[in-house]
């Protein structure tokens, strides 16, 4: 660890809090948390899915930038964690977007070329190549497009092991509420509040948008679980399933909502869409349903960067937290030093206020 390099108190408990603090104490600050319940938020109701590219569309070039270059991070950083912690956090290392008609087909191929076109690897499939694959998908599948280098997280996994190597680095955690960050009185705050940022920093533009998902386990007898990341669309709706130890996430709805209650139209959703994509999904037990606030931005783009002299922004990372973490983890570390890390500069929170 460096020499000392003052005091940082971090509001949020969630992933983008949990790595901030971590790297910053191995920086070399004093490092404290601010969370009555950290990670029991958006972090815990997270599917984990790292897929920047499949997501990828042309006019969204900084949000594609900024995505592949904390996809690119994130082989170390899990090493790193598995090195610390002893968790092993990845699922997943490929995933696989399908289309169940002609307009779907024509949106992957418009994503592949262009994601392509940026230097990303992309493959696009016929349906005999997404059988061959994966060969549990449904029958209405008529085409797929790969991503070989997206992953996924085990985000529950990711939480324990954060938590643990942020202690481990000497981070203090505080089990209380904040309700005004300017009170604190370290050398820096961090604002990594998630939906609740803009609360403690009034103007602030996120808001939160509701996501439910399934978590299901794997029966005596039942069909394998695909073995890579799934993603499509099922009547305009996007579904993803995504590999877990003992079974598979389904997810996510999107409501512009701020509770917490699971529905029972998200839930019967969410299970025709996945038996959709994967029908002997009906073999699974479901054991949990769930739902969580993201923190959304006008744009897409997270907001990261400085408030103001002292306060500076992590939030707003909406559906793609758990890829962002890495690079804002490294974004925040590089602020704290007065170095801008190039690459997160579209993210400037101040973006929407300047002129």
């Amino acid at each position: 660890m460096d020499e000392l390099l003052g005091t940082v108190s971090v509001v949020g408990g969630g992933v983008i809090g949990l790595s901030i603090a971590w790297r910053a104490a191995r920086a070399g600050w004093t490092v404290t948390v601010y969370d009555p319940s950290p990670g029991a938020g958006a972090s815990w109701v997270a599917g984990g899915m790292l897929a920047p590219l499949s997501e990828g569309w042309p006019g969204e070039e900084h949000v594609l930038e900024l995505g592949a270059a904390s996809l690119a991070r994130w082989p170390a950083f899990g090493a790193e964690l598995l090195g610390e912690t002893g968790l092993d956090l990845f699922t997943s290392t490929a995933s696989l977007t399908v289309a169940l008609d002609a307009a779907d087909a024509a949106d992957l191929r418009t994503i592949a070329e262009w994601v392509s076109a940026q230097g990303h690897e992309m493959r696009v499939l016929g349906r005999a190549e997404v059988r061959e694959l994966e060969p549990s998908l449904g029958p209405r599948i008529r085409l797929g497009l790969l991503a070989p280098d997206e992953l996924a997280v085990d985000n529950r996994v990711l939480v324990d092991a954060l938590r643990r190597a942020a202690a481990g680095a000497g981070v203090t955690f505080v089990d209380e509420p904040v309700r005004d960050v300017t009170q604190l009185d370290a050398d820096r705050v961090v604002l990594a509040a998630g939906a609740a940022s803009a609360r403690l920093w009034p103007g602030l533009p996120v808001r939160p948008v509701k996501g439910e998902i399934l978590r299901l386990r794997t029966r005596p007898g039942a069909a394998p679980a695909p073995h890579r990341t799934v993603r499509g669309s099922v009547h305009g709706r996007p579904a993803y399933l995504v590999p877990r130890a003992d079974g598979l996430v389904v997810g996510a709805t999107q409501y512009e909502a701020d509770d917490t209650q699971v529905t029972v139209a998200g839930v019967r959703d969410l299970i025709a869409d996945a038996e959709t994509l994967f029908p002997a999904i009906g073999e699974y037990e479901l054991y949990e349903a769930s739902a969580g606030l993201r923190p959304v931005s006008p744009d897409n783009l997270p907001l990261i960067g400085r408030l103001s002299e002292r306060v500076i922004a992590a939030t707003g990372h909406g559906r793609n937290g758990v890829l962002l973490t890495p690079v804002t983890a490294d974004a925040v570390v590089a602020e704290l030093a007065d170095e801008p890390l190039a690459v997160a500069k579209y993210a400037d929170p101040q973006r929407f206020t300047e002129e």
